[in-house]
């Protein structure tokens, strides 16, 4: 019997460039998830099974965790990996959106962690690879909300790690840096949502919306989806896996930076970048 892996989120991304990366190994079978399948249609070339799967909808996971329980048992692999980037002004910030994001980024996460536990539990194994951000470590202006919903993961992956280690589960978290995919152009997007044109924070806006662009352009300092895929491998086929991968040698100068500067340094070169 293969492995069964359950990737959520794999309609673009790094959730996509996993699916192809673990599908190449014979010992898994993989499932492609998303809330739409036949956008994720070609993955089925890939030798991936698709499953319809919206992480805010209790059936729709319900139903994927049940499917995939039908044919092996158990998912033994779970990435959370669906996501995404809700940027704004703490003060300004539609309020409905941020709830959104949070039911995506950490309740989805939570039930559909849920639901798979008790299948891990009585097989006595099972891996689930959440998929966080650097943004779960630091904090830029802009991105409060998301990187609040980051932290969340940080913290639930934390307690869940010891309380199912008992059982033969082990929880990784990943933490990518700045990685080319559709995740900037959303996060920007959705920046100056509830800002008036002559709001108080337009300078601010302005200048996050420009340093995420150059960052996000900078071959220095962004990765491929295909850089977190080969991590998130090392983190399901991993005998003794870490507790985090930090991904990209710019997240893991700029975590480690901050926990060395302290709030307050950091806080000033911050400052220097979003004038």
């Amino acid at each position: 019997m293969t492995t069964s892996v359950l990737i959520t989120g794999t309609s673009s991304g790094i959730g996509r460039a996993t699916v192809r990366q673990l599908a190449r190994r014979p010992e898994f079978t993989v499932y492609a998830t998303a809330r739409n399948v036949e956008a994720i249609a070609d993955l089925a070339d890939s030798g991936a099974r698709l499953l319809p799967l919206d992480v805010t909808d209790e059936e729709s996971m319900r139903a994927a965790v049940a499917a995939v329980e039908a044919t092996h048992g158990q998912v033994d692999v779970l990435v959370n990996n669906a996501g995404y980037g809700e940027y704004g002004p703490i003060e300004e910030a539609p309020l409905d959106r941020v709830r959104a994001q949070f039911e995506t980024n950490v309740f989805g996460l939570s039930r559909l962690t849920q639901l798979v536990l008790p299948g891990m539990r009585r097989a006595g194994r099972g891996r689930i690879v959440n998929v966080s951000s650097m943004g779960g470590r630091l904090v830029f202006p802009g991105g409060g909300y998301y990187h609040a919903s980051k932290y969340a993961v940080e913290a639930i992956s934390d307690a869940l790690r010891q309380e199912v280690r008992p059982f033969g589960i082990d929880v990784v978290v990943v933490e990518p840096g700045l990685i080319r995919t559709g995740f900037g152009a959303v996060a920007a997007k959705s920046l100056g949502a509830g800002d008036a044109p002559a709001g108080p924070y337009r300078t601010m806006v302005a200048s996050v919306d420009a340093a995420m662009a150059k960052s996000y352009a900078n071959p220095m300092l962004a990765a491929t989806p295909e850089t977190v895929a080969r991590v998130i491998e090392r983190a399901v086929t991993g005998r003794r896996p870490r507790t985090r991968y930090l991904v990209t040698a710019a997240a893991w100068a700029m975590v480690h930076t901050r926990r060395l500067l302290g709030a307050r340094v950091f806080d000033a070169v911050a400052r220097l970048q979003f004038r």
